[in-house]
């Protein structure tokens, strides 16, 4: 008995984009971590004026709010670039493979933001923009 449904399953690829999309989400809690409860005038998240107070932080909290940006940043190529590879009928275990290994550079390239290691973090970003690029052509014949 079939119902008329056409179930289409997420591909790793598309999983992947719900992954880098939550990423920055990731950063801003780690930018507010421990601080939450904690009265404002103690150092405490001030949840009133978010940006502001994120705008204040300084060292590991201020560096986990800059990845935070550079991760929406970094949202858009990927969510195009592997739409169009679909697209284009690009071999799936490739795309899979390589949207895969963009989510590990991102999360790479989070630590080495918050660790503050910037020229290993750098490399890191662009080996994910080499990756995004790869991802985008896969398809292209």
């Amino acid at each position: 008995m079939t119902t008329g449904l056409i179930l289409v399953r997420f591909t790793v690829a598309y999983w992947c984009v719900l992954i880098t999309a939550l990423l920055p989400i990731l950063c801003a809690l780690m930018a507010k971590w421990g601080t939450f409860g904690k009265p404002v005038s103690q150092g405490g998240y001030d949840n009133n004026h978010p940006r502001t107070w994120l705008a204040k932080q300084k060292d590991w909290r201020a560096r986990a709010n800059a990845a935070q940006a550079n991760s929406f940043e970094a949202l858009p190529l990927f969510i195009g670039a592997v739409i169009i590879a679909h697209q284009l009928g690009a071999d799936q275990t490739r795309l899979d493979i390589l949207a895969f290994l963009f989510v590990v550079l991102r999360l790479l390239y989070i630590m080495m933001y918050v660790a503050d290691m910037a020229k290993t973090r750098s490399m890191l970003w662009a080996a994910g923009f080499l990756v995004n690029v790869g991802i985008l052509f896969i398809g292209y014949r």
